[in-house]
């Protein structure tokens, strides 16, 4: 009996000791299914273009890498806990989340977009008064629509978890309309002529990694991302995701100092 349980002891022992040891140095969380940022691959691959650029990041200095699975609205709490140490899922630098949080230099310009299905009859904002819109629970998009919802007279605001439930309720005619960063959606509906891209909505974003308030891996790893500007490679992963090189000034070719709080 004494030796069975000694044989089961050591056994737990390997098993932890190993499980330590195929430990993945960063942890970083991602809300996956946020295309073409970080989402599963028909074989269940991890797959987008912030996992290549984090991936990227991390065999330049040496690192291994484990996403996980996080809502949006709680890569906030999980980065600043200390629960992952990093986050992405074009996640758009803010003079509010600078307050609690701290970003690389940005490496993407976006803007918000209005989707519909192409039988709504919705052609742009204009059109919304008195219809549903939904958002991603605490994006910009939510704060943009919550911000503007009596200047075109939204009837309600329902919040998703992520872009493909949102779409499936307004395939289904469930919601109106969609507010979101307007690179994933047009991603998404490039080959669903049901749904269709109504109106950009200048918003002047720009997406970064996000970490802990004042964490040393920031400046770290916003120098590496210095590197992929100067050499090229983070245009030829921008190039490989959206099938264009990136343009002149904008924050994927320019090299931009860290965002500080004001």
């Amino acid at each position: 009996m004494k030796r069975t349980l000694k044989i089961t002891l050591l056994s737990a022992v390997a098993a932890l000791a190993a499980a330590g040891a195929n430990a993945a140095d960063w942890t970083v969380g991602a809300n996956i299914g946020n295309v073409p940022w970080e989402f599963e691959d028909a074989g269940g691959k991890t797959v987008g273009f912030e996992v290549d650029l984090v991936e990227e990041i991390a065999d330049r200095m040496g690192k291994t890498v484990e996403f996980v699975n996080t809502p949006f609205n709680g890569l906030f709490p999980a980065v600043q806990s200390g629960r992952i140490d990093m986050a992405v899922s074009s996640i758009t630098i803010t003079e509010k989340r600078l307050e609690s949080v701290s970003f690389a230099q940005p490496y993407y310009d976006s803007d918000q977009s209005l989707s519909t299905s192409a039988s709504s009859g919705v052609s742009g904002l204009a059109d919304m008064d008195g219809k549903v819109v939904g958002v991603d629970t605490g994006s910009t998009g939510d704060m943009w629509a919550e911000a503007h919802k009596d200047e075109y007279g939204f009837s309600d605001i329902r919040r998703y978890e992520g872009l493909a439930p949102a779409m499936l309720d307004m395939t289904a005619g469930r919601i109106d309309g969609y507010i979101s960063d307007i690179p994933a959606v047009l991603y998404y509906v490039k080959d669903k002529p049901e749904l269709k891209v109504v109106e950009r909505i200048p918003t002047g974003e720009k997406y970064s990694i996000m970490f802990a308030k004042d964490a040393p891996l920031a400046e770290e790893v916003n120098g590496v991302i210095t590197a992929l500007k100067e050499d090229g490679t983070l245009a030829a992963i921008y190039e490989s995701w959206f099938g264009a090189a990136p343009e002149a000034g904008t924050s994927t070719v320019e090299v931009l100092d860290m965002p500080m709080a004001k």
